[in-house]
């Protein structure tokens, strides 16, 4: 078999920085011959690259693993040979662990080092079990390849790894490191490079990305909402979104940006994780919920139609009846978009995973997050409803589920379908609502004659 038809399956789990990371390391695999496949049958390297933030996500990744391995082995009764690696954050946490309890394993490496991955492969190749969780002195960003993985007309760019915050229940600052900033010209080379493959949008990446600080012109420090004023200048992208964000650093220029950029989407994924200031210092937060809501504030003066989502941790250590009800108010008072909500689980190695005798009988944490989601979904709906009716830029990346049916993404981020021709696949085309679902909604084209 030449280097030319050799196959690779990357399983992703996790955040956008995932997607953007598997898609980097198919680029430098490429230059090894390896083209990526859609499914594991018989890949001559399979990847799991992994997530430590899910509830029991090392269970998740030795059950995948278990599936992957028949697939090793039926390539290897037939005379081939098959590498199976893991990466990510549980990879990081658990490279030792995983190598000694899965001896099929060839690999192991962490999320700062897949810039390696041609020396990693041939040295397990040649039959070495490799493990590789350093922390390299040099970023894995000096070291990619220039050529890009993009699906669709949405791309991820990640500008800001890592993460100094330290709260209590997290696992990045232990699996990514610490704060790190790409330069900005880096990005904005990068940037290009995806306009000039297509991209429509771009959604720039952080595990805390408006801490953003890389390197300018002769020293400065650009930030966050400087990058996006410049990004929005490339001649034929017409998006630009950013996350995850903290509210500590929403600074005011990134607030004013919302409302003089206006391809900046508006709508913001900005984490609060609990409604209570009690809850917040024991998560080490560093915020409290008036900083909270005087940003949501801000922004919705600075860009009136912004629309939020956030993340809560429904059952953290301690938290009372009155606690989790000042959750439920800070969300009714916020009216989200969409939001994300989970059942606190204690991660290895975090403060939190301490607070035993603190935790939260299993029934009631629950019993709350039912609570919690029930509203949530309601305030979703009622955003999707508000909807209807109104013209909408709709960004068709993808064939819909039905016959003649097309996929697309609102500025809000909502999956939108509609009946259409194909070649609007990668257009930004103007939608009229009809009608709204709990997750999704469909319109009508509006062609230019509609529009008076």
């Amino acid at each position: 078999m030449t280097n030319a038809h050799k196959k690779l399956f990357i399983k992703t789990w996790g955040c956008q920085m995932n997607v953007y990371d598997s898609n980097r390391m198919s680029d430098i695999l490429s230059a090894l011959g390896y083209k990526t496949v859609d499914a594991p049958e018989g890949a001559d390297m399979m990847i799991l690259n992994t997530c430590h933030i899910r509830e029991k996500a090392t269970d998740k990744v030795f059950s995948e693993l278990g599936r992957l391995r028949v697939h090793k082995e039926e390539k290897e009764a037939a005379g081939g040979k098959m590498i199976i690696a893991v990466a990510g954050c549980v990879a990081q946490a658990e490279g030792d662990f995983i190598l000694e309890r899965a001896p099929y394993v060839s690999m192991v490496f962490g999320p700062q080092t897949y810039h390696e991955l041609p020396e990693m492969v041939i040295k397990a190749g040649g039959g070495e079990r490799v493990i590789n969780t350093e922390f390299p002195s040099v970023s894995k960003f000096d070291h990619l390849p220039d050529q890009h993985t993009i699906e669709g007309s949405a791309a991820y760019l990640s500008i800001q790894e890592g993460c100094d915050k330290f709260c209590t229940f997290c696992v990045v600052p232990y699996t990514r490191g610490g704060e790190y900033s790409r330069s900005a010209q880096e990005i904005m080379d990068e940037a290009h490079r995806l306009v000039d493959q297509g991209a429509l949008e771009i959604m720039l990446l952080g595990q805390n990305v408006n801490a953003f600080h890389g390197a300018g012109k002769n020293g400065r420090a650009v930030g966050l909402a400087e990058l996006i004023r410049n990004i929005s200048e490339i001649k034929g992208l017409e998006r630009v979104r950013y996350s995850t964000s903290h509210p500590r650093d929403m600074d005011d220029d990134l607030i004013r940006v919302h409302g003089e950029v206006q391809k900046l989407m508006p709508f913001l994924h900005l984490p609060v994780q609990s409604g209570s200031n009690k809850i917040l210092e024991a998560m080490n937060r560093k915020h409290k919920t008036d900083i909270y809501l005087d940003v949501i504030a801000k922004l919705r003066k600075a860009r009136p139609d912004i629309a939020f989502s956030s993340d809560y941790i429904i059952g953290f250590p301690g938290e009372t009846d009155q606690d989790f009800e000042d959750s439920l108010e800070l969300a009714r008072t916020v009216g989200y978009a969409s939001c994300y909500s989970f059942k606190y689980s204690a991660r290895p190695g975090t403060p939190a995973a301490n607070l035993q005798a603190a935790l939260v009988p299993e029934h009631i944490a629950s019993e709350r997050l039912k609570r919690f989601q029930a509203l949530i979904n309601e305030q979703q709906a009622a955003f999707n409803k508000s909807c209807e009716g109104k013209v909408l830029p709709i960004l068709f990346d993808r064939k819909g589920r039905k016959q003649g049916q097309l996929s697309g993404r609102s500025p809000y981020s909502q999956s939108v379908y509609v009946n259409g021709n194909e070649r609007l696949i990668g257009n930004i085309v103007d939608v009229k609502i009809t009608e709204a679902f709990d997750n999704s909604l469909t319109g009508d084209i509006v062609m230019a004659d509609d529009v008076a």
